[in-house]
């Protein structure tokens, strides 16, 4: 279980978060806070694994504030301005969350969260075996080989997904939540619930499309309203 403290000069996002956290037996709220200032000293008395911390705040930002701790527990920041998104990242922020939060998306950074506390406690290991860059799935009636660095994008059918790759592709009965799980997310990023694409296999991004080469060819993907705040977050951090 996470011990929880969430941080916010409205009342109104407190309420909406305390309410979200309520409905996760993984998590356990220790404080709510009013300001930065407020918070600094619940950190002092309080167990604190994972806060939810507002950046604009009267006295001191939510960003100044991480700046000044020396070991701050994980940090999801949220916000209504996106502009502040690459500061938070700088600061190895846990995730972003733009307001109003939905529920779904406070649940993947809940999610994030609990997998980074596992991988730490599992350890942290210096013995452990580095990731492999490729996985086995179950295709006509045979395990195939997929590397990473051949992936341009996936897509989801039904029960199936299609990998699509720089010389074919792959069908395979799969889920793309499991496949977004298996995928390391700084080389892949779910665009909309039916894709997720190669970060760099991506040639343009314009409006609400990705653009990928198959076979020489340009293909658009769409991007899910629900996936476009992550995804423009992660292209900020790498444009010139």
């Amino acid at each position: 279980m996470l011990k929880v403290m969430i941080v916010d000069d409205e009342p109104l996002a407190l309420d909406v978060l305390e309410t979200y956290i309520q409905q996760m037996p993984e998590l356990q709220l220790v404080r709510r806070c009013s300001n930065a200032l407020e918070a600094n000293e619940a950190l002092k008395s309080e167990q604190v694994d994972l806060m939810f911390l507002d950046i604009q705040m009267p006295q001191l930002t939510g960003i100044d504030f991480v700046k000044s701790l020396s070991h701050p527990p994980m940090v999801v920041f949220t916000t209504a301005y996106p502009n502040y998104a690459i500061q938070g990242f700088d600061l190895n922020a846990l995730d972003y969350l733009l307001k109003p939060v939905s529920l779904d998306r406070f649940m993947k950074s809940v999610n994030k969260a609990l997998d980074h506390a596992n991988s730490q406690r599992d350890g942290a290991g210096n013995n452990h075996e580095p990731e492999a860059d490729f996985f086995f799935v179950k295709a006509d009636k045979k395990l195939v080989k997929v590397n990473f660095e051949d992936i341009i994008f996936i897509e989801g059918l039904k029960d199936y997904v299609i990998i699509r790759l720089l010389n074919g592709r792959v069908i395979t009965l799969q889920t793309m939540k499991s496949l977004e799980e298996r995928l390391p997310s700084n080389l892949f990023r779910r665009i909309h619930r039916s894709y997720i694409v190669a970060m760099d296999k991506i040639a343009a991004i314009e409006g609400n499309m990705v653009e990928v080469m198959e076979k020489d060819k340009p293909k658009l993907l769409p991007i899910g309203k629900n996936y476009r705040d992550e995804l423009l977050v992660m292209i900020d951090k790498n444009r010139l």
